[in-house]
């Protein structure tokens, strides 16, 4: 039998994290469209949630499925639940915090490259139904991509190679670095600081692109999750919108949004919040990953990407998260039409057995049929629901139907990444599942 199962009826309710209350304690605000409240402001039994929850992470915890983490819950624009669960690593010595940055690892995709596309398609310099080789030029001369649209790369639809480990290129067999590639120390040539005493050539980028081009191709039009073109996708923005593709992303989003820590490269810009670690890496870094990003291949384009590189608390999460759930709208401002926004979060190609939309995960099709163990990410979710989830632990998933937004971070790769417990434990499905039942307790309860 599952240990979800056991979690879910509160059997280790003993070994509770979190402080049992009848009053939750509140989120802090995050912006004039997010307001806060507590779980009673619903009518939901607060006890019965954190008993649950407490369960939950704790069993987590004490199998080592991460060391600590957090969860934020928004129901109709209102933060109804906002705790920090452990400790950063399993010292036990520094706790997690409410605004703690994380690695958000691929969440990076749907908050960083993906708004874009969307802007641009709303302006019209984007075309989802146009092969991607009028954008992306190098592909014109490529037989079995210069036919490829955006909406087939997006929808995981165009039979692109799921990955490629960058990695190979610069570390020799021996395990050092090549020095054509990496240097311990910065000149004109190496400026993109990878890591403490990394630089990486500054035209590596090239080789990443030219290896991407030149990657093979499926003739079998079937679901394929393929993350290759997130790392071209930085590079395409600041094309066609002519500025530097972090700084769009700060100007035209981030800051307006009121995102206070959300963006690249934490580690130099003096945040005093305390930023998670994450693995402990033995192949490339040699030492504990902290205030970098995890991702190798987002390391080597100097931490800025599209594909991963992002790091925030989750009050800056919810914020973006909040504004897709209201269609592009957040705090009187319009930042992405309605009508891009749904087109993006529904699913694209069902007949295929494809449950994905634009850039965004969805549900499994026929979800609501399958029990927790088989569902994904639980089978209360809507059909209309979406999100996406990261390799260092994070996940974040909004749901316009119940106008729920529910956001994991955590750092279950430390101190490797070989543990996988967070997945086989069901770990944020579970936590995902208690707030929808919640809610349905509550409506059956209602005269």
């Amino acid at each position: 039998m599952k240990i979800y199962i056991l979690i879910l009826f509160g059997i280790f309710n003993g070994l509770s994290i979190a402080q049992e209350n009848s009053k939750l304690p509140l989120g802090l605000p995050i912006g004039s469209s997010l307001q806060k409240s507590s779980l009673t402001h619903f009518e939901l039994d607060s006890a019965d949630i954190y008993q649950k929850v407490d369960s939950i992470m704790t069993i987590g915890i004490i199998s080592q499925s991460f060391p600590g983490a957090q969860i934020l819950i928004t129901k109709e624009g209102t933060i109804i639940f906002h705790e920090a669960y452990g400790f950063h690593t399993y010292d036990s010595i520094q706790s997690v915090e409410l605004n703690d940055i994380y690695d958000l690892a691929s969440v990076t995709k749907i908050l960083g490259p993906l708004p874009v596309l969307m802007k641009l398609i709303d302006e019209g310099k984007l075309d989802l139904d146009k092969p991607f080789s009028t954008y992306w030029k190098p592909w014109k001369h490529r037989r079995d991509k210069k036919h490829i649209t955006l909406r087939e790369i997006l929808a995981h639809q165009a039979g692109l190679k799921p990955y490629i480990i960058f990695l190979n290129e610069v570390i020799k067999n021996n395990g050092r670095f090549k020095n054509r590639f990496i240097r311990t120390k910065s000149n004109k040539r190496f400026t993109n600081e990878a890591f403490e005493s990394i630089y990486v050539k500054n035209r590596f980028n090239r080789k990443m692109y030219r290896m991407i081009n030149r990657s093979e191709v499926s003739p079998e039009k079937k679901y394929t999750y393929s993350g290759l073109t997130f790392l071209l996708f930085p590079e395409l923005i600041s094309q066609l919108t002519g500025m530097p593709y972090e700084q769009y992303l700060e100007e035209e989003f981030y800051k307006p949004l009121g995102m206070k820590t959300f963006g690249f490269l934490p580690s130099t810009k003096h945040f005093p919040n305390t930023i998670v670690p994450t693995e402990i890496d033995t192949v490339y870094r040699h030492t504990l990953t902290n205030g970098w990003v995890h991702d190798e291949n987002a390391s080597l384009l100097g931490g800025v990407s599209g594909n991963a590189g992002l790091f925030g608390t989750a009050d800056d999460v919810a914020i973006i998260m909040q504004m897709y759930l209201q269609n592009g709208l957040y705090s009187g401002n319009r930042y992405i039409s309605e009508k891009t926004l749904k087109e993006f979060t529904r699913v694209q190609y069902p007949k295929n057995e494809n449950r994905r939309g634009l850039g965004f995960d969805k549900p499994y099709l026929n979800n609501s049929t399958f029990s927790l163990v088989d569902a994904y990410p639980t089978p209360e979710v809507s059909q209309n629901s979406f999100g996406h989830s990261g390799f260092t632990g994070t996940f974040v998933w909004a749901d316009p139907e119940h106008q729920l937004v529910y956001i994991f971070l955590s750092n279950r790769v430390y101190p490797t990444r070989k543990n996988r417990d967070i997945y086989d434990l069901n770990i944020r499905s579970a936590l995902q599942q208690v707030f929808y039942q919640a809610f349905d307790n509550a409506k059956q309860l209602k005269p």
